[in-house]
């Protein structure tokens, strides 16, 4: 009989976008471009350390004892799979969606049960035909190692786990390379836009457009701007000598530049915080001026603080 045990290890899913469509159009040229796409992807999912655990469909999971080589798989996945796909018709091509998280998991012989599969499932199925989405987990441990682009997604609605899993799409193209084509500022190498906005309705996941804000921070700014808007109007509507709406104005100008920190992926957000805590001051002095610059000290104590983090993350890399 098999051994039940727990284990923390990376899952990777993948699955075939509009599989049933190519089927029903042609099922014996669909079943022969899926094994053509799953040998190639067994053969670098196991060029990179990895096992595949399970196949059924068109879906596929393995598992790899690095995080990092999981995701660099999957960008070499997608790569080989991008060009299996350059000389198909659109309507005909075989586009992979995969998902990866690093979580524990039930290991019960050869297969791997839990929330840490199901979050991996979730993840693929929330990904663009031809994207890579990964979890938070995930993305702490390949942000600084891998020569890619990660946007935030905002939080994943996953069943059971109590306030969502943060994600991330991997920007496949967003570094150039030999042979490579260039960055399309999507998902993955294929997602075009109508593909990630009927993504977005299918899942109820958080797409962010090429442009950079997602719907949410559209919603959030769009928000704060109106009620600034009608702060500065109650405050001439009762004018007294005094411009008050000055103090509100900095709070709503504060939440949106907390906001954008939190979505940073391409920047130590430590720093970026500390950066915005020194501005604060800055404004704050500005804002009730008595003649007297009293910011130079918590700005030059936050220069200290994000010289020593510089250095410290430096060193440690």
């Amino acid at each position: 009989m098999s051994r039940t045990r727990r284990k923390l290890t990376t899952i990777f899913c993948a699955d075939v976008q509009d599989y049933s469509r190519l089927m029903g159009k042609d099922e014996e040229g669909t079943l022969a471009a899926l094994k053509r796409s799953r040998d190639a992807m067994a053969r670098l999912i196991e060029a990179h350390e990895g096992r595949v655990v399970n196949t059924w469909g068109d879906g596929l999971i393995a598992e790899f004892p690095s995080v990092v080589e999981a995701v660099r798989a999957a960008i070499d996945v997608q790569n080989e799979l991008a060009g299996l796909n350059a000389g198909r018709p659109s309507e005909a091509r075989m586009d992979y969606r995969i998902g990866i998280n690093l979580g524990d998991v039930i290991a019960d012989g050869d297969d791997l049960y839990g929330d840490g599969v199901n979050i991996a499932a979730r993840l693929q199925g929330s990904a663009p035909a031809g994207g890579i989405v990964i979890s938070s987990t995930v993305y702490d441990q390949v942000r600084n190692k891998l020569a890619v682009g990660f946007e935030f997604l905002g939080a994943l609605t996953v069943k059971n786990i109590d306030g969502g899993v943060p994600s991330f799409a991997v920007q496949i193209g967003a570094v150039e390379g030999p042979g490579l084509p260039e960055a399309s500022g999507g998902w993955g190498r294929q997602g075009a836009p109508s593909d990630r906005e009927n993504l977005a309705a299918d899942t109820g996941a958080e797409g962010v457009p090429a442009g950079g804000l997602s719907r949410t921070d559209r919603r959030i700014f769009g928000v704060l701007g109106v009620a600034a808007a009608g702060v500065v109007a109650i405050n001439f509507a009762s004018w007294e000598g005094e411009f008050w709406a000055r103090w509100p104005l900095f709070a709503f100008a504060l939440i949106a530049v907390l906001r954008q920190i939190s979505g940073l992926t391409q920047f130590d957000r430590g720093l970026a915080l500390l950066g915005a805590v020194g501005s604060a001051a800055v404004a704050v002095n500005l804002l009730s001026w008595e003649g007297r610059f009293w910011a130079i000290w918590p700005v030059l104590g936050i220069a200290v603080a994000a010289g020593i983090r510089w250095a410290v993350r430096g060193s440690a890399r």
